[in-house]
């Protein structure tokens, strides 16, 4: 064997030993700091999903409870109507004014009830709204970032490495 041979085969296991280093010390980073970052984001992000997903469920059964209350206050008011008119036929003369005033002072009363629950309906309503947007521009978040922008992160980071150790 000659000796050009002889150091052709040592730069080539040289070259050889130094890639192995090098993807072993990629390996070792990737485990040591990358994969916790990425992992504990992770878990972030899906406590927050389930916290959000919790208050659109509570705030679901809160519009259902408004609208029962809503109900009874329609319910109410009809009775209430019924009960004026059943007591202007009994006592026609005297008592017409005071049921009617009754009557639509109960009206008035469920009115504003209705306006009120509506009004809190609304809010609850821009809230799972927007807890929805918040959801869609996470889902979107999450399609947008994938294995082409994890290999460009990757890339670059390589090359910074490169750059670092032959400069």
């Amino acid at each position: 064997m000659s000796e050009e041979r002889l150091y052709l085969d040592v730069a080539i296991w040289s070259q050889v030993v130094s890639a192995i280093l090098f993807i072993g010390a990629l390996v070792f980073i990737w485990n040591k700091w990358i994969v916790p970052v990425v992992l504990a984001a992770q878990v972030r992000s899906n406590a927050q999903i389930a916290e959000s997903e919790r208050h659109r469920d509570e705030a679901k059964g809160a519009l259902g409870a408004l609208r029962e209350e809503i109900d009874s206050a329609r319910r109410d008011a009809e009775l209430i109507g019924k009960r004026a008119e059943v007591h202007a036929q009994r006592e026609r003369e005297a008592m017409l004014k005071d049921a009617t005033e009754a009557g639509e002072r109960a009206l008035r009363d469920a009115g504003g009830e209705l306006d009120r629950a509506r009004a809190a309906a609304r809010l609850r309503l821009r809230d799972e709204l927007l807890e929805r947007a918040l959801q869609i521009a996470r889902h979107d978040a999450v399609q947008r970032v994938g294995p082409a922008l994890d290999s460009r992160l990757v890339e670059r980071f390589v090359g910074s490495l490169e750059e670092s150790v032959g400069g």
